[in-house]
């Protein structure tokens, strides 16, 4: 308990710095960092329906943070976050669309259900490359990003086109409001118990089973899990496909909720992200429900920047990656430490 406070408190220490060093460059840009500070306040937790705006944005984060602790605790990192949200946005776009006329509720469950297919297949081919001849993880799946961003410019402008679009930004046609999980909010009673699951399901994973528990081992020491017996193939498959379902639920969240359709490039940050989630909260997935409100008061703050500070809401994008920077820096050295592994 006391290792895993202390991480947290360097953790919250490295955020504060990532917050200074903004301010100051901001300041020297000719902005006001005390209005910055003021406005990421204002938008993550003084202003009305503060609270509600941040679960607008913390919930699929945290969904997709989870299967990226998962991957990580098995040594695997996966970062192909982005491209498997994606395609869970696909799937489920796909699976209304071929379901015109199904009963409500069956096209919802169905098209939650193939988006976390369409994520976890996403996340089995770079698996399957890193277990079958040693394929290094981060290029496939970094590959697979820019690869998911194609085929959904290409769905959205074809085959997926809304053919009343007005062509500035494409997307599909309209989700019918009987099918969808919540309004613009994006926060609904379907919203909250998909992400109560994920996040429970995957606490006893990761802490009350087998898997979990040789998954962590195999992170830190493989050649120890080896000899008790474990295949190490099977842990890190188990860890891609986990870590792709929980993404394509979480795209799957936003084209059913908040967005109501499948756009070219929606929340282009996601995975990066939810990735940076993952290690602020040292891999711990009750630490990720706290950071990941955190960053979602930060997406939320990013709609008064440009009313309080006059700074562009891209402004939290460089927020986000000066706290990425001084937190990776931290966790490189144990990144380093990793042993090699051979996974047969």
């Amino acid at each position: 308990m006391r290792a895993r406070l202390l991480a947290v408190g360097w953790a919250m220490a490295f955020i504060a710095l990532a917050l200074i060093l903004c301010g100051i460059i901001f300041q020297a840009s000719g902005f006001s960092a005390p209005d910055m500070f003021a406005s990421i306040l204002d938008g993550a937790f003084l202003s009305d329906g503060a609270l509600l705006h941040d679960l607008r944005w913390a919930c699929p984060l945290f969904v997709s943070a989870t299967g990226v602790i998962v991957a990580f605790r098995c040594g695997y990192f996966n970062v192909g976050t982005q491209g498997q949200f994606y395609l869970g946005g696909i799937g489920a776009a796909v699976a209304v669309a071929m379901l015109p006329h199904a009963p409500a509720v069956l096209v919802t469950l169905a098209a939650i259900l193939a988006g976390m297919a369409f994520g976890a297949l996403w996340a089995f081919w770079p698996g399957w490359l890193r277990i079958r001849s040693g394929t290094d993880e981060v290029i496939t799946t970094l590959m697979g990003n820019f690869i998911a961003v194609l085929l959904l410019v290409w769905l959205t402008s074809g085959p997926l086109k809304d053919p009343a679009g007005s062509g500035q930004v494409t997307s599909s046609p309209p989700i019918p409001a009987a099918i969808r999980i919540s309004t613009d909010t994006g926060v609904s009673g379907w919203i909250i118990a998909l992400t109560v699951l994920v996040g429970v399901v995957t606490w006893i994973l990761v802490n009350r089973t087998a898997f979990g528990v040789l998954g962590g081992l195999a992170g830190r020491n493989p050649v120890m899990v080896t000899w008790q017996g474990a295949r190490l193939s099977r842990l890190g498959l188990g860890a891609f496909l986990f870590s792709g379902a929980t993404a394509g639920l979480a795209g799957a969240m936003e084209v059913l909720g908040p967005d109501g359709r499948l756009v070219s490039g929606f929340s282009p940050g996601h995975g990066f992200t939810a990735v940076l989630i993952a290690l602020v909260a040292n891999l711990s997935v009750s630490g990720s429900v706290v950071v990941a409100l955190f960053f979602g008061g930060l997406a939320s703050a990013s709609l008064y920047l440009p009313v309080i500070a006059g700074l562009p809401s891209a402004a939290i994008d460089m927020v986000n990656a000066a706290i990425a920077l001084f937190i990776t820096a931290r966790s490189l050295p144990a990144w380093l430490r990793l042993p090699k592994r051979n996974r047969s």
